[in-house]
């Protein structure tokens, strides 16, 4: 704990128990890769994902403006390609993470930051679960409780 400050401690708590309210923002280098099979140029209008992008690069990059092809909204803005390189697994340093989701598929975007260079943005398409708010507890034997967690089988909307 001692070398987190207190924001990003309280940043950690809270996307932990708000996920579906919390806007996750930022970008490290992707340090394995994307797995085959690959699908190429796969269009990001359908299901509403064209639009969760623009959300997501403009929470990241919060000095610059995305937008879709075509929108008069802001001369400055950058306008996001509409095609992704889609993957079916993904490999990060050897590891496997359990999240309480579901993980519908791995993509590369390729955008420009600067106008000038473009950049891959290794991601992935969740949808998260809903949480059951009862706990329950239960014995192994006598000197062992456990804590068990329940999901809904429903997703949060998507965002």
């Amino acid at each position: 704990m001692d070398q987190f400050d207190h924001d990003e401690m309280r940043r950690f708590w809270m996307y932990s128990r708000t996920i579906q309210e919390s806007t996750i923002s930022g970008k490290e280098p992707f340090p394995d890769e994307m797995l085959k099979p690959f699908s190429e140029n796969i269009p990001l209008s359908a299901d509403g994902i064209l639009d969760l992008m623009i959300a997501y690069y403009n929470d990241t990059y919060e000095n610059l403006k995305f937008r879709k092809p075509f929108e008069t909204d802001s001369l400055n803005s950058i306008i996001i390609p509409l095609k992704i390189n889609k993957y079916c697994h993904c490999q990060i340093d050897n590891s496997i993470d359990i999240y309480l989701g579901q993980i519908q598929f791995f993509f590369v975007h390729e955008i420009s930051t600067n106008r000038i260079n473009m950049e891959n943005h290794y991601l992935a398409y969740i949808r998260w679960y809903k949480k059951i708010k009862n706990q329950f507890y239960f014995s192994i034997n006598i000197e062992q409780m456990c804590n068990v967690e329940l999901w809904d089988t429903e997703f949060y909307l998507k965002s």
